[in-house]
């Protein structure tokens, strides 16, 4: 599935002119669990505060995984929700999401959590075709 997109916000892209919060609530109808998955971790991260907040529950079926997938891999909707949250988003595998705050790539649990080292401990046999 891809975005949603309306005739308006179509318009604006084709003219040149893209008003990000448009494309932000483009985004959040259009990848709905995306969106609530990493709503919910950023809630937790202001509330919990520690150095990042993740999940580790695969989604329920492709349907959502597939949204997922599709947040974290195109740069324009990544880089929008990471404005939009005002956080720094890590991805690990096909579930694997964490929020970081903004100060991103300094930050050593962020280094941590996206190091070659953390990849590999974080397989299993389980999440090898997701």
């Amino acid at each position: 599935m891809s975005l949603d997109v309306s005739p308006a916000l179509l318009e604006q892209a084709e003219r040149g002119e893209v008003d990000e919060a448009e494309f932000v609530d483009c985004v959040r109808t259009s990848l709905p669990y995306a969106w609530e998955m990493i709503s919910s971790l950023v809630a937790q991260l202001k509330v919990d505060g520690g150095e990042f907040a993740d999940n580790q529950v695969p989604p329920p079926s492709e349907r959502e995984r597939g949204q997922l997938l599709r947040a974290l891999a195109s740069d324009a909707i990544r880089g929008a929700l990471q404005r939009h949250f005002g956080v720094r988003l890590a991805f690990q595998n096909c579930h694997r999401v964490a929020v970081f705050p903004p100060e991103g790539s300094a930050d050593p649990a962020y280094t941590r959590f996206t190091s070659v080292r953390a990849q590999l401990l974080n397989q299993s046999p389980e999440l090898r075709d997701c």
